[in-house]
């Protein structure tokens, strides 16, 4: 009769109120397809304890061939919608941006759209490396730029090479980590690498990574789980909420 006494405190909000990583404006990726949806993800995190957003569409030469233009448009699209209801919720946006042949076409003609404090989230195909990213990052530095690699643990042929995260955290590029790596969504061999990045301290921000409704329901799903709360107690240096400080 006493067991009530016994529970696990469940989590109603997240560690962080900053997310870093999101696909929630509407109609330019494969993330929120119309304002509506654009509402429903953010009204949901807000629920979670976010009140800051990078919004971060997909930038990638064959598929979302995307720019300032089509990210603002966007993103002025979603404030018009948003006047109609009672969020306000601080949104900025910049973007994920694939390391290809555009991307350094937007970087030679100075058009990169950082994070605030010039901080700038970078990806891989999750197919291949991108050979050139050690002197991709480097010269991103040397712009004036603080790169941050995306989800590092989801790229399977990293997670044999030993010495790749340790040779490109010492470089100085950081490291935004999905939640739900932590969670086993993306398999278990991602989840180990997370953790193993975690422990090593490398995992300078966490992301929610949300495209739709699966992510939204698999966070309050994990975020009831014990591996959630050690996660809590681990992730304390992480840099999300220092972003708009």
């Amino acid at each position: 009769m006493f067991e009530f006494l016994f529970k696990k405190k469940r989590s109603e909000k997240l560690f962080f109120h900053t997310d870093v990583h999101a696909h929630f404006l509407p109609g330019i990726d494969d993330g929120a397809k119309n304002p509506d949806s654009s509402q429903y993800l953010l009204e949901s995190l807000m629920d979670l304890g976010v009140e800051n957003f990078v919004a971060t569409p997909h930038i990638t030469h064959e598929t979302f061939p995307n720019n300032y233009n089509t990210i603002s448009g966007a993103f002025n699209r979603l404030k018009d919608h948003l006047k109609d209801s009672s969020l306000n919720p601080n949104i900025h946006f910049s973007a994920e941006y694939r390391l290809d042949e555009l991307f350094e076409a937007h970087r030679e003609a100075g058009e990169l759209i950082p994070f605030p404090k010039n901080y700038l989230l970078i990806e891989n195909s999750f197919i291949q490396p991108f050979m050139g990213i050690r002197d991709t990052v480097f010269q991103l530095q040397l712009d004036g730029f603080k790169p941050i690699l995306a989800h590092p643990e989801r790229y399977p042929y990293y997670h044999s090479d030993k010495t790749f995260y340790d040779d490109m955290h010492a470089q100085g590029c950081l490291y935004q980590v999905n939640l739900l790596s932590f969670s086993g969504l993306y398999g278990p061999e991602v989840k180990q690498v997370a953790y193993q990045l975690l422990k090593k301290g490398y995992v300078d921000f966490i992301g929610t990574d949300t495209h739709h409704r699966h992510h939204i329901e698999a966070l309050k799903k994990f975020m009831q789980t014990s591996d959630y709360r050690k996660l809590e107690k681990s992730a304390k240096n992480i840099l999300n909420n220092t972003l708009f400080e």
